[in-house]
């Protein structure tokens, strides 16, 4: 029954809107995840046939040991959909067994009112925009190149195409070098290549803020990542750094510290400190962060830009997203965060970014650093276009910013049109910075007949030199 228990935490906290479905499902012991991932998608994709059955028998009225809703919502639905109740008989197992006939009654009689001819017909159905959302595969630059992998997939059976055409079609992303995107269907959680490390499953658009960031590929680089778990963002940071340097990768959580922990492991991260710690109550000062030039923010957020990670299953989250007072809460969160990391001493660059489609979370909160103290004080403003993925189209909103110059340096990202989850992403830099001669070609993709490796060899040449540079990416 324990199995149980635990499955009815997590749609507990999905109901208190305390992370995604996969964010969630992460924190839970890996030998347990994946059958309790199951059990809990499945019970959602029924859950509103299931609160109907569940009301309609009166269990919960009848049966004063089962406390909780959602572990006899989690129980009803292995009882009417799977093969029983998987666990050994006890007194909350036997209250729902004592309801069996009346339960099976209410779920025949709602089957039929609906005019379901199978139970699949009364599941809730994917969100469309799903299906335009390739199966994006970040290729672990720590543990092997672009090209090998692209081999072994080759060798698999696989060929460069239209991967929304085809299951076997994969292709090359045009602006994330390492990326490789696959058809929807596609599933790698079981391969090896996963298992290993040496590929890491993270959606298009959250590649961006590591890309962004453009840690430098240095023995003295010293970077932080202040909200790290479950670690995809991390791991790319690490990769892009060339395992050099200093990556500090916060997180408070402890469950969440120990899902980043294993992550950065199996990922061949050797230059990650993982901190159980909240980044809010660290010391800009302290020796220790003094010298970092890099941040990375990803705070908490509505998370109203996801459309293919199950979320769309959980009910009323549409209302709870236009919830303004909600809204509101994390916007003075992320604006507390943004204002915190400004405050370090040798912060030369920090990419904010949020998994919402809101302009309160997004460029609202820009608006406001921008006029914050601390960005006076240390005169940070937005990074211009061109050193903000240039190529990208898809801009911030020009009516919630100040002016419209300010919008263009905003990177936002539609579910509905740009084969990702919606996202946004931005990048504060010092104003001494800009303009200056290392800094004009900073975060743009090296040009078509131009290797990666020519142009990182262009980097290191300047860094020789003596040149000022922030940060350009690899």
């Amino acid at each position: 029954m324990n199995f149980y228990f635990e499955a009815a935490k997590v749609l507990d906290k999905l109901d208190s809107k305390k992370g995604s479905i996969k964010g969630i499902i992460t924190t839970i012991a890996e030998k347990d995840r994946k059958r309790t991932a199951a059990l809990v998608i499945e019970t959602l994709k029924y859950k509103p046939v299931l609160n109907e059955v569940l009301d309609a028998a009166k269990l919960l009225k009848e049966e004063r040991k089962i406390t909780s809703r959602n572990l006899a919502l989690l129980l009803i639905h292995d009882l009417l959909l799977a093969n029983g109740i998987q666990a050994g008989d006890g007194p909350v197992k036997q209250a729902v067994l004592r309801h069996k006939t009346r339960l099976h009654s209410e779920f025949t009689r709602i089957k039929i009112k609906r005019g379901a001819k199978t139970n699949s017909e009364l599941a809730q159905t994917d969100d469309s925009r799903a299906a335009q959302i390739p199966r994006y595969v970040r290729v672990n630059r720590n543990c092997w190149t672009i090209e090998e992998a692209i081999k072994t997939f080759v060798s698999r059976g696989y060929e460069l195409g239209d991967p929304l055409a085809c299951n076997k079609a994969f292709a090359k992303d045009e602006h994330i070098p390492d990326l490789l995107a696959f058809h929807p269907h596609v599933q790698f959680v079981d391969d090896a290549l996963y298992k290993e490390g040496k590929i890491i499953l993270q959606d298009k658009a959250s590649c961006f803020p590591a890309y962004i960031l453009a840690p430098l590929e240095d023995e003295g680089s010293s970077v932080i990542d202040a909200t790290a778990a479950p670690g995809n963002k991390t791991s790319h940071l690490s990769a892009l750094m060339g395992n050099k340097g200093k990556l500090f990768a916060f997180e408070r959580d402890r469950k969440r510290f120990s899902t980043l922990k294993m992550m950065l492991s199996k990922a061949r991260c050797r230059n990650v400190e993982a901190v159980s710690a909240d980044f809010l109550t660290t010391d800009p000062t302290d020796a220790k962060y003094s010298k970092v030039t890099h941040i990375m923010l990803d705070p908490s957020c509505s998370g109203s830009g996801i459309v293919n990670r199950m979320d769309h299953l959980l009910e009323s989250d549409k209302q709870k997203d236009e919830d303004q007072d909600r809204l509101a809460k994390l916007a003075s969160f992320q604006l507390m965060m943004i204002r915190h990391a400004m405050k370090f001493p040798s912060a030369e660059r920090i990419a904010y970014s949020t998994c919402s489609i809101h302009a309160i979370e997004n460029e609202g909160v820009v608006r406001q650093a921008l006029d914050a103290p601390e960005a006076l004080e240390g005169q940070f403003t937005l990074a211009p276009r061109e050193q903000v993925l240039p190529a990208w189209r898809r801009r911030g909103l020009d009516e919630e910013m100040n002016n419209a110059d300010d919008a263009q340096t905003l990177v936002r990202c539609s579910p509905d049109e740009d084969g990702t989850n919606g996202f946004f992403v931005c990048l504060f830099v010092k104003k001494a910075d800009i303009g200056s001669s290392s800094n004009t070609t900073m975060n743009k993709r090296p040009i078509e007949d131009e290797p990666v490796d020519a142009a990182r060899n262009k980097r290191r040449k300047r860094r020789k030199k003596g040149a000022n540079s922030i940060g350009e990416l690899p």
